[in-house]
């Protein structure tokens, strides 16, 4: 089974993390998004994929330079122009001669979904394309889905506004024929969400499947930290927190009168004395010094956090930034930029 992973954008909500790293090589609890996606991809019999990038697609290729992401053999198809996610999708099947049933995963999504029973459910229907469905409280930033008792999609509302006909949404994830490539034109701008598949569904080509596996979009800082703290707490596999619930890289530092609590500290860092970080995420590099406290925020790689220094919830603080000894940053704070 061959896979196209949607890596190609830039991240804007993740700013300024991601000024200089691709959202989806961003570490949570340590290991890259998209090993943690392609890594469920091989549990359910994945073998090859192909990236479909756009922005800074080099890093991709210098971070895994054999080819292999997470056991699974990878190519690239790097866009000259955004082409939205229909057009990326056939522009990424094409570049790597897709002629049989494949899948699509949006690259930002962190989730355990059971691609095996999506696969199996897809076939039974004889679908042109299934889409994996997750139940949210707030469906008014997806796509909604509503099928028949079949499974049979009957309509499909991208970000609905007032009162959802249902909570059960686009969760990224899709089974797709290679006949779905011919009504996606082969050049320019295509949305698969408003284009390709209300044509499927009047088509009644179209299924789709709810699974109450994990799910989350990490596309924003505080669905970021979420992931990395419900990983810690095991909802998307075993518990990897110790202690209270954090995560030490062996090669970090955390001085023994510093205070973790569901925090998750990379490679490299350093925590000084009495230093107080709850719910927070430092990246690779990062200096937390004597009697800081971070709660709630996101520390980027190689920045500092001054000694006595607040940051409540939800501060970014970019890569290589300085957060001055004794100030307080509270709200939605972003500290860097290109």
């Amino acid at each position: 089974m061959r896979a196209v992973i949607l890596v190609g954008g830039m991240g804007t909500r993740l700013r300024p993390l991601t000024y200089e790293t691709p959202k989806q090589l961003l570490p949570v609890v340590g290991v890259p998004l998209i090993e943690r996606s392609l890594a469920n991809l091989a549990r359910h019999g994945v073998t090859e994929a192909v990236l479909s990038l756009g922005y800074l697609p080099e890093q991709f290729v210098t971070a895994y330079p054999d080819g292999r992401i997470a056991g699974v053999a990878v190519s690239y198809a790097v866009e000259d122009e955004p082409l939205d996610t229909a057009g990326a999708i056939g522009f990424a099947a094409r570049r790597a001669g897709i002629d049989d049933t494949f899948v699509v995963l949006n690259g930002d999504v962190v989730t355990d979904l059971d691609l095996s029973a999506l696969i199996a459910f897809h076939r039974e229907r004889g679908a042109v394309a299934t889409i994996a469905l997750h139940p949210v409280e707030d469906p008014s930033r997806y796509g909604v889905v509503t099928t028949d008792d079949d499974g049979r999609v009957q309509s499909f509302i991208e970000k609905p506004q007032g009162a959802a006909p249902t909570n059960l949404i686009n969760a990224g994830t899709y089974v797709m024929e290679p006949g779905v490539l011919a009504r996606i034109a082969p050049t320019g701008r295509m949305s698969v969400e408003r284009e390709i598949f209300p044509a499927l569904a009047a088509a009644g080509e179209l299924y789709a499947r709810a699974d109450h596996a994990y799910w989350l979009d990490t596309g924003t800082p505080a669905t970021y930290l979420q992931a990395n703290i419900d990983i810690l707490a095991g909802k998307d596999g075993p518990v990897v927190g110790a202690g209270q619930g954090s995560w030490q890289h062996p090669g970090s530092q955390v001085h023994r009168t510093a205070t973790l609590v569901q925090a998750v500290v990379d490679a490299n860092c350093v925590v000084g004395p009495r230093a107080w970080l709850e719910q927070s995420v430092l990246l690779p590099g990062a200096i937390i010094e004597e009697g800081a406290v971070v709660r709630s925020s996101i520390v980027g790689p190689q920045a500092v956090i001054g000694a006595y220094a607040e940051l409540g919830p939800t501060c970014v603080v970019g890569a290589h930034e300085r957060v001055a000894a004794g100030s307080s940053l509270r709200g939605d704070v972003r500290l860097g930029g290109v």
